[in-house]
């Protein structure tokens, strides 16, 4: 079994990033008490606890060695109406950017934020500041240090992100600050898009207290909307809690309903993905249009989940129903159930390795979604592990359309294999122009068969689909089965492997009657080879899950003996499960159907599902992208 980590903070936060809607970034100048103390106790009615402020610099530091007494007392002033309303605040230091612009303090001159020493000093002292006047306030849960830096500050090189973020930190202990810290960047570096921009989390988490992804994803599939966010909370698992730190829609981007269910989805598969803490962008529509950023970005004023006249919107309604199940659930005392399943992101795609191409990161990364997409729906529920960390025992290893992993893993996997694991690998030739083809050191042997590549030359696929024909039964698939994926993507990736089989026989031939699906024993499990890139295909196209990769995975899945207690049987109806400490189990069935559905759900061993207040379920009934809840109960013999 593969741990599924989601470490948690003292405090669960379901909250919102916060400014009023009188003024917006300037609130602190048109100060207006009456109105933040309503805006809050809105917030607070419909379940939310936690607020995330900021401290908008330009205003609060108007000089260097210089603060704005006026506006620290105001802010000050904050924490105790957030406090009477029985709230807690995250302060964020550095709000240079927000809500696409710059807001750059006047005597910076264009001096680098993170190398010039004269302003890490500066830096540093206005944090050094605030945090000594308020870290004894009972309202401050946590602190972060800015604002999306890398937006306000460019992109730097690792060294100086690191040291960059230690010195931030230590001006938040130097003055007696105990609580979290974390850096507000983003989540936005290598590990979880494959571009460096100096903020690793790899580098971070020993210096930060959580690491906070912001998810704002513009995609062109509903599912990978869905679940892209939650995709970035798996991917920010480096020890430490994930916090969901900034992720919402502006109704100017979509209808009311459609906002519902995107907060809905969001919650939680993020929940599910390990997210310990939600924070929606933001808490109130704003009428400045005359104000920047808003006369530019208008869409900006109206990503609120009230409206200007505090009426309220239904993405609300969403964050306080999922806050109120939190506390059915106990959610404190939930954990991940560890999985059977290994999905494995290559170092490709979070290294700096010499001579290749950084233009495939972010491909990699897209395969690795739609890979993870499929085994959802596929109800295989994967830990995602890093090929840098190296590769746990697994019943179940997946290996999507990966032109390269180093030397070493591949001896990893097939150790793994002869010990009793099946791996799965689907061939990739890269999706660049550069080397083309497979990395491996061995693929003739690793996989049992003779490749017929020719050097420089891909053997592309002209037919507009591809079709897998079983030759025998598999898995969970007959005799007969046929498999379809439509070929998409660029001339250097839309390509298969010709091979010819030799250890290994062939599951299923392609529409040329070419070996597509090949499996080689080994020792006590095997190694499938896919010869086609099923789920790059997928990560090209638009709208298109379910696609027949989750037949695929599910079928590998059965002849890997992985079993779930209970499972959906459809690709759009996901399903995940949580553990209670005192041995409960609550599992999730989430719609991804954009209709109304109905489905029994499928029980192995001696399971059964009831309600939350503990009534027998046989059917679940579940509205378009809904979201239904139950308890997994062992049956008892009379």
């Amino acid at each position: 079994m593969v741990d599924r980590p989601a470490p948690k903070l003292k405090d669960i936060w379901v909250g919102a990033n916060f400014w009023s809607r009188v003024g917006g970034p300037l609130m602190w100048r048109s100060f207006d008490e009456t109105v933040i103390r309503e805006e809050l106790r809105v917030l607070r009615r419909h379940g939310l606890t936690v607020t995330r402020s900021f401290c908008y610099w330009p205003d609060f530091m108007p000089a260097p060695d210089t603060i704005a007494e006026p506006f620290v007392e105001r802010f000050g002033r904050f924490l105790d109406l957030t406090l009477a309303e029985n709230m807690l605040t995250i302060p964020t230091f550095i709000v240079g950017h927000m809500s696409g612009e710059n807001w750059d303090v006047s005597w910076r001159a264009g001096r680098d934020l993170y190398q010039d020493g004269w302003m890490l000093a500066q830096q540093a002292f206005f944090i050094h500041e605030l945090a000594s006047r308020f870290c004894r306030h009972p309202a401050i849960s946590a602190w972060l240090i800015s604002n999306e830096m890398p937006v306000y500050g460019g992109a730097t090189s690792a060294e100086y992100g690191r040291s960059w973020a230690r010195l931030m930190v230590q001006a938040v202990r130097a003055a007696g600050a105990r609580q979290p810290v974390s850096l507000g960047d983003g989540a936005w570096g290598i590990e979880l898009t494959g571009v460096d921009n100096g903020f690793r989390l790899r580098d971070l988490r020993r210096i930060v207290d959580f690491i906070g992804p912001h998810a704002y994803p513009m995609t062109n599939d509903p599912v990978r909307q869905h679940l892209t966010a939650a995709f970035a909370c798996e991917l920010s698992h480096f020890g430490l809690p994930v916090v969901l730190e900034e992720f919402g829609l502006s109704s100017d981007h979509a209808a009311d309903p459609a906002a519902a269910d995107y907060y809905r989805q969001v919650l939680h598969s993020s929940l599910l993905a390990g997210a310990t803490g939600w924070l929606a962008w933001n808490s109130t529509d704003f009428d400045l249009p005359a104000q920047d950023p808003y006369r530019h970005h208008p869409f900006e004023l109206h990503f609120g989940l009230t409206r200007v006249d505090g009426s309220v919107k239904p993405a609300l309604l969403e964050l306080e129903r999922f806050a109120e199940l939190l506390k059915t659930i106990d959610f404190a005392a939930c954990s991940r159930v560890p999985s059977e399943i290994a999905l494995v992101i290559p170092s490709y795609f979070d290294t700096e390795y010499p001579f290749t191409p950084t233009s495939q990161r972010p491909l990699i990364g897209a395969i690795s979604l739609q890979a993870y997409i499929a085994a959802r729906e596929a109800g295989l529920s994967p830990a995602l592990v890093r090929e840098l960390d190296g590769i746990p025992a697994a019943s179940l290893i997946l290996v999507p359309s990966t032109q390269a992993l180093t030397a070493p893993t591949w001896s990893r996997l097939e150790e793994l294999a002869n010990s009793g694991s099946t791996v799965y690998c689907s061939y990739f030739s890269g999706g660049a122009d550069v080397q083309r083809a497979s990395w491996h050191p061995d693929l003739n042997r690793f996989f049992g068969v003779e490749h017929q590549l020719r050097y420089g030359l891909l053997n592309p696929v002209p037919e507009q689909t591809v079709t897998f024909t079983f030759e025998a039964a598999w898995g969970d698939l007959e005799a007969g089965t046929t498999l379809s994926y439509a070929a998409a993507g660029s001339d250097n990736g839309r390509a298969f492997l010709p091979v010819r089989p030799r250890q290994a026989r062939v599951l299923a031939s392609d529409q040329n009657g070419r070996p597509a699906l090949l499996v080689r024993d080994v020792g006590r499990g095997r190694i499938v080879l896919s010869t086609y890139p099923t789920e790059y295909f997928a990560s090209a196209r638009p709208m298109v899950n379910p696609e027949d990769t989750w037949r695929l995975y599910h079928a590998v899945g059965a002849m890997a003996g992985v079993e779930q207690p209970v499972a959906s049987g459809r690709p759009d109806v996901l399903v995940d499960a949580l553990q209670h400490s005192s041995g409960s189990r609550y599992a999730w069935f989430i719609s991804e159907a954009p209709r109304a559905l109905s489905l029994a759900p499928i029980m192995t061993g001696d399971w059964r599902l009831s309600s939350l207040d503990g009534q027998p379920v046989d059917g679940i009934e579940l509205p378009a992208y809904g979201v239904a809840v139950y308890r997994v109960e062992a049956i008892t013999e009379p």
